[in-house]
């Protein structure tokens, strides 16, 4: 596995957490345009998660099997970056099941 690719994953998340502060992201004029943006971002991040986890899975396997091309050190990375990934969906999920709770309890 190369530092490359690390350093790569370790720029989205940063990015992903960027986005989900509201720093760096240009604010839309509207906000039509911001609830689609957020829907996208949110599928995106999904999509990514779901990529790596089948990534690790494809890996794995290819080792169990004894390919030549997947080598331990590989497989374990990839898990890992997979896990990572994972954790930082739940982390959004758990962010905004907590703000739909404020949103509800809020006196109108």
């Amino acid at each position: 596995m190369q530092i490359n690719s690390l350093d790569q994953v370790l720029g989205q998340l940063r990015t992903a957490a960027a986005m989900a502060s509201g720093t760096g992201v240009k604010a839309p004029t509207d906000a039509g345009n911001k609830a689609g943006d957020f829907a996208t971002v949110l599928k995106a991040s999904l999509d990514q998660a779901n990529g790596m986890q089948q990534q690790a899975t494809r890996l794995a396997r290819d080792f169990e099997l004894g390919a030549t091309d997947a080598s331990l050190p590989d497989v374990m990375v990839s898990i890992q970056k997979a896990n990572v990934s994972f954790q930082q969906v739940v982390q959004v999920r758990n962010k905004l099941v907590s703000a739909y709770h404020e949103i509800m309890n809020m006196q109108v």
